[in-house]
């Protein structure tokens, strides 16, 4: 069976374990795994002041040399990043990665992907 045929059944509101759907159990969890991936994936742009998040990819639109780029910065796939500040107006955002800090604007910030952390 293919993702294509799992995602659109497994991002209903309605029961989502249906037999003739799903051969096996499995193909269920792993719609499941993949739904929770991509709704509760968001752009580093949408962190605000004090929020943390895990990178968990790049944007596909975002250019080979901006992802070196920012991959030599530090920014790699599970790597958590705190936002230290928010100004207004669209200006670019502080971001803390390991123990370096940096600022980005919302051209590049949006097309890094992220996991929120919520605070424990």
């Amino acid at each position: 069976m293919h993702l294509e045929h799992i995602i659109p059944f497994a991002t209903t509101n309605d029961n989502c374990y249906h037999p003739r759907a799903f051969g096996r159990g499995h193909f269920l969890a792993a719609a499941f795994t993949f739904y929770n991936l991509v709704r509760m994936s968001s752009s580093l742009w949408s962190l605000t002041a004090g929020t943390q998040g895990q990178i968990q990819d790049f944007d596909t639109v975002l250019a080979d040399n901006y992802r070196v780029r920012l991959m030599e910065l530090g920014f790699h796939p599970g790597e958590v990043v705190t936002c230290l500040q928010t100004p207004a107006f669209g200006s670019p955002k502080v971001f803390r990665v390991a123990n370096s800090i940096f600022s980005l604007d919302d051209e590049v910030a949006s097309h890094i992907l992220i996991t929120p952390i919520t605070p424990a």
